[in-house]
Formats: structure tokens, C-alpha cells, sequence
């Protein structure tokens, strides 16, 4: 009895690392798995007995019936189904899952590769390196496995020869150079006879690498787990009696421990673990991919789909991203159709905005597409109806992947993974969409010319366009510029961000992509003003040259007017009136330029005014002398009718 705890104690202990295996029809993957089956002794008696009732007693049982269980399978000789085996070593535990040849099954070789740790990808020796063999090494390298063995496989079949193995070899890691593969390892091997796949093969002396096995027990994957960023999606609340509380799940990334501080997400609610409970007893810590049960010291209103985190290491909040989707159902995807989304614990309504291309996996070429076709794979845009918590999946493969589905019969359509944002990235597609905003405008049409709005107001419409920091007084100079204007009586409006943000743009919020909405909505009312004759003064952040480039064309760049009010964060920091600086110190507010997002500094402005040194009479007086000089204000018409209007 000591015994058999003992093993069941050591077993328990053991790493688990999880593996698929991918390649073209034939390769031979449900023969490699079967041998290294076979010869790691890890497959029963029993079943070995009803293998060679299937063949003459000279011949050897098909080891790769161990793996096809369906019976369509077996009639074809080909795998159709994802097929997972458990077996152990002494230093390790496997589970491996068998997937599909077959490209129109490439959508089960993605479920299968989705939750791996290394991937073992096959080539036919015979064939040399095929595009089935190159999507599945794309598909594994866009799941993030970062540990890929490369079996060349049936190498008996070509005499053993080390130049066909070598020219394979390249031909992959030619391809590979391309893919986000940090570690792969090309093995020739025989999977047929067992050459190089538990023990080394004596009919490959020329090769000293290790087999696969060994490569198995050996590869550090420990280090791939994001043990930094706390994400706990909340699955279930338990309530066994009114004296206890705790909210179950696992944990996707991080480290937890009791008494840590937290943070609930999207209620902000903050309070500290009381204890990490599990059904063997309380922990000291937790860890992922670990199943436990959090307790926390206060009543907080927590429920499925919450997040609890680090206060100070907050995932993006987001409605609109973008992310690569491999699309798995026969009916093609529809761009501006409604679908449903299940992201870690949360599940919610989610609308495809558009494509931005297709990939070529053969080339790795990016392709315009209008949608994606069963087993195609690209990046689209999306937009859900509330904010999902996440993180780039190439940062946690846990938060930043979903699974799209079908919103009346829950079928899964796709599976995708969540892309970092870029600066640019803040930019909708249709910021700058000018040609087609020109080329809808048609009906009825004002008679009053731009001409004669210009002869009426004394004054060419223009967009003066504030940028700076928070904090940095771009308001307070563009209400006395308005002042200054309307006593020469000029016409003029002041467009900021809490003006628009309280009715235009009262449905957006503070992503990158909420953030880009706002200001297109801002450069198309200021074009839309100017066009009617009137000056507008607009004082938004606009952190990047891109942006204001695009908004500029928007505006017309004839109209538009850049000025810079320059001044440091500390400056800004202790002038702010808005409160953001102390949002983002309590981890609050996230995309804050200046602090976690750069803000890019105009290039060239019309006028760059030093906050920090100039008063707003000066800064004022400078903008207007500009605005004379370059001929948008005719000064004579102002003052006169100043004049004018103060001797009746």
C-alpha cells in the first residue's frame, strides 16, 4: 500500500507538457505516436493483443490504429478527429493529441494545437516539405507554441540518406524564419521501425542530435507560462452556507497568495485574499494552471465573467480590437454580421467590423479578402458590446484568446487571437475617407456660396487645432482665443473633449479605437463648420502624428492650423484639473499619453506656444497674428465692425 501511494505521490508531482503533432496526409503521425507508445511501454496488453488480431502473425500490428478510433478512420486509413493519448516516462507526463493530415480538417488540427506546449510537425522524406506541412507550422507558430520538433519522417523509405534529410531541413527552417518559432529541433526518424523516436537509430550514424523522446523529457516550457500578470476569471461563485463565500476558477496567469491586494473587474472594486481554498486544503499560493477557490476579506459583488487582478497590473478593457481568426465553419464569415463571443469566462454579443486581409500560408503573404472561407486564416476587426478583459495573446495565451460562435445555434465558427495594438493601430480604416464622403454627398445642395460666407463673415474658415497633453492648458487658451475673436465679432466655436465627449461622442469610451472614433467624429464636424463659414477652435490631445496628419486631410490641410502647447508631464502634472494623472496612479485609467502611451510631438506645427514660460494673453495674441498674417483674418473687417457695434 506504501508503494502504490508512493507512485501515485511521484506521478502526481511529475511535469505535465502537452503535445500535438501536425503534417500533410500520410505522414505517418498516428505511426509515430503509436511507436512512441510502444516503445516508451506505455500500452496495455490488452490492447496490443486486439493490434496483431487485425494482421497475420508475421506480420507487425498497426500502431497507428491505437489512434483511429472512429470507424471511418479505419475504412480510410486516415485521421478525421482530433484523438488524445495519456502516457508517462519517468520524468515526465504527456498528454499528446493526434490531429488531422486532411486540410478540410485543419479547423480540428487547431483545436488540438490550441492548449500545446510543443508541437511535432511531420514531413514525408519521400515528399520533401508540403503546404499542408507549412500551415500547420503557421497555425502553431500563430498559437504560440514556441517549441516545434520537425520529424522527417519515413527516411527508410529513401535509403537513410542524410542529404535528402538535409535539404528537408532547410526547406523548413527557411520557411520557419519567417514564423515566431524560438526553438526548433529537425530529427530524421523512421516511425515504421522506430529509428531515432524512443532510442537512437543505428542506420543514421551521421545524425547525433537527440531522439524525440528524449527531446520530450528534456525541453524547458515551464518558462512559457506568464507567471507575472494575475488574470482569474471568475466561473462560479460558491455559497455552501451563509458564513461562506469564495469564487472559483483558474488561474489563468500570475501568482496569488492571501493577503495580496485585488482589484475586481469592471466593477473597481478593491479588497485583499483571505485564503486560497482547494478540496485537499488551503494553499499558501497559487499559481497557473491551477483550479482553486478564492476567498477575500471583504462582501464584494462579484460574478461570472469578473476579473480579479493586480490593482497595479491592469489587462486592456477594451470593445474593439483586432485578431487573427481561423475560420472553422463551412458557411463563410459575414463582415457586419453578429456573432458570439466566449472569452475566458465571459460570453457576449460581438459584430465583425471588417477584414483586413487574408494569409497566404504557403507564402505567408497577406491577401485582401472580403471574408474568410472554412480553414482560412485572417485578420479582422471586431467590436463587442461590452469590454472584455484581455492581453495581447502573444503576452498570455490564456486572456487573449476566444472562440466565435454561431448567436442562434452555438456552433463554433472560429477561433482567434487577440493582437497587440499599435500606435497607428488608434486610426479606424475610415479616418481619412474623404474621396468617399465626397462621393455620397448629393440631393439638394445650399445656395449660399463658400464665397459668400467668406464676404459675410470677413474671415476664411479655418480648424485651429490645440494638441498637448493633459493638463497642459490647451482649453483654457482656446476659450480666450474665442473671446478674442468674438469682441473683433468674428464667428467662431470651440469644439473639447468635454463639450463632444457630453453628447457627440457620449457613446464612446477611452480605447485606442474609442479614442481614434472620437476624434474622426471632431475632424468631421470641423469640416462640416468650416464649410459653413465658421472658425473653429479645437483643443484635443490627438497624441499621434499619424492621426493628426489624417485629420488634417480630413479637415483640408488649407483649413487646418497646428498648434502645439508644449509643457512637460511634471508640469502638466501639477496644473491638471481633470483628475486623470490620479486615475492612472491608482491604476484606474489606462492609455494615458505621457505616461503608459507615448505621445508623439508634433514635427512641424504652425506655432508652438511654451506653456510652461507664456501667459494665455501672449499665447493668444501670437495665434491671432498668425491667423493675419497668413490671411484666414481680415483685421479690418473685425475692428470696424467692433467699432461699429460699440457707437450705436
Amino acid at each position: 500500500m506504501n508503494d502504490v501511494r508512493t507512485f501515485i505521490e511521484e506521478n502526481t508531482s511529475k511535469q505535465l507538457l502537452r503535445i500535438s503533432t501536425a503534417g500533410s496526409v500520410d505522414d505517418g503521425k498516428s505511426t509515430l505516436i503509436g511507436r512512441l507508445l510502444a516503445d516508451s511501454k506505455n500500452i496495455y496488453e490488452d490492447h496490443l493483443s486486439s493490434l496483431k488480431k487485425l494482421v497475420r502473425d508475421d506480420e507487425a500490428p498497426d500502431l497507428a490504429l491505437l489512434l483511429d478510433g472512429l470507424k471511418a478512420e479505419r475504412e480510410q486509413g486516415i485521421t478525421i478527429d482530433v484523438a488524445y493519448r495519456y502516457f508517462s516516462t519517468p520524468k515526465r507526463k504527456f498528454i499528446i493529441a493526434d490531429t488531422p493530415g486532411h486540410e478540410q480538417y485543419t479547423r480540428n488540427m487547431a483545436t488540438g494545437a490550441s492548449t500545446a506546449n510543443l508541437s511535432i510537425v511531420l514531413v514525408d522524406a519521400r515528399n520533401g516539405v508540403l503546404t499542408q506541412s507549412r500551415r500547420h507550422a503557421f497555425i502553431a507558430s500563430l498559437l504560440g507554441i514556441s517549441h516545434i520538433i520537425v520529424a522527417v519522417n519515413k527516411m527508410d523509405l529513401v535509403g537513410y540518406e542524410e542529404a535528402t534529410y538535409e535539404s528537408i531541413k532547410q526547406d523548413f527552417l527557411d520557411y520557419a524564419a519567417k514564423l515566431n518559432i524560438t526553438d526548433i529541433r529537425v530529427i530524421p526518424v523512421s516511425a515504421l521501425n522506430g529509428d531515432n523516436v524512443v532510442s537512437k537509430s543505428s542506420h543514421m550514424p551521421w545524425y547525433t542530435g537527440q531522439s524525440i523522446l528524449e527531446i520530450l523529457e528534456d525541453v524547458q516550457f515551464l518558462s512559457d507560462r506568464n507567471m507575472i500578470d494575475l488574470r482569474f476569471p471568475v466561473q462560479y461563485v460558491l455559497r455552501p452556507n451563509q458564513d461562506f463565500r469564495s469564487y472559483a476558477g483558474t488561474v489563468a496567469s500570475g501568482v496569488i497568495r492571501p493577503g495580496d491586494e485585488i482589484l475586481v473587474l469592471p466593477g473597481q472594486i478593491r479588497s485583499r485574499v483571505k485564503s486560497i481554498v482547494t478540496y485537499d486544503g488551503d494553499l499558501e499560493l497559487a499559481f497557473p494552471p491551477m483550479s482553486i477557490s478564492m476567498q477575500l476579506e471583504d462582501e464584494v459583488d462579484v460574478s461570472r465573467g469578473d476579473m480579479i487582478v493586480h490593482p497595479n497590473n491592469l489587462p486592456r478593457s477594451e470593445r474593439h480590437f483586432e485578431a487573427m481568426v481561423v475560420w472553422m465553419d463551412e458557411t463563410p464569415m459575414n463582415p457586419g454580421g453578429h456573432y458570439a463571443i466566449k472569452h475566458a469566462t465571459q460570453t457576449a454579443r460581438v459584430h465583425i467590423d471588417h477584414m483586413e486581409y487574408s494569409i497566404d500560408v504557403d507564402t505567408l503573404h497577406k491577401k485582401q479578402a472580403g471574408h474568410l472561407a472554412l480553414n482560412e486564416i485572417g485578420r479582422v476587426a471586431l467590436t463587442t458590446v461590452r469590454p472584455l478583459f484581455f492581453d495581447p495573446y502573444s503576452k498570455n495565451r490564456q486572456t487573449g484568446c476566444f472562440i466565435l460562435s454561431d448567436y442562434l445555434t452555438n456552433h463554433t465558427v472560429g477561433a482567434g487571437m487577440i493582437i497587440d495594438r499599435l500606435p497607428g493601430d488608434r486610426t479606424p480604416r475610415d479616418v481619412d475617407r474623404i474621396a468617399e464622403s465626397a462621393a455620397v454627398m448629393s440631393g439638394v445642395k445650399s445656395s449660399v456660396s463658400t464665397k459668400d460666407r467668406r464676404l459675410q463673415y470677413g474671415q476664411d474658415p479655418c480648424t485651429i487645432w490645440l494638441t498637448g497633453l493633459v493638463g497642459s492648458g490647451k482649453s483654457e487658451i482656446a476659450f480666450a482665443l474665442e473671446k478674442a475673436l468674438q469682441e473683433q465679432s468674428f464667428a467662431v466655436v470651440v469644439l473639447d473633449g468635454a463639450t463632444v465627449r457630453s453628447g457627440l461622442s457620449r457613446d464612446l469610451g477611452f480605447s485606442a479605437p474609442d479614442q481614434a472614433e472620437h476624434l474622426r467624429r471632431v475632424a468631421e464636424m470641423s469640416r462640416i463648420l468650416n464649410d459653413n463659414g465658421l472658425i473653429v477652435i479645437a483643443s484635443f490631445l490627438s497624441p499621434s502624428e499619424e492621426i493628426r496628419q489624417q485629420v488634417a486631410a480630413l479637415i483640408g490641410k488649407d483649413r487646418y492650423v497646428e498648434v502645439f502647447v508644449e509643457a512637460s508631464v511634471a508640469w502638466c502634472k501639477a496644473h491638471d484639473t481633470s483628475g486623470c494623472y490620479d486615475l492612472f496612479q491608482r491604476g484606474e485609467l489606462k492609455n494615458l499619453a505621457g505616461m503608459d502611451y507615448p505621445y508623439e510631438a508634433p514635427e512641424s506645427p504652425d506655432l508652438k506656444i511654451a506653456r510652461e514660460y507664456e501667459q494665455d494673453g501672449a499665447s493668444v495674441r501670437r495665434i491671432l497674428e498668425h491667423l493675419e498674417e497668413s490671411g484666414k483674418l481680415d483685421p479690418r473687417h473685425g475692428k470696424g465692425q467692433q467699432k461699429s457695434s460699440s457707437s450705436s
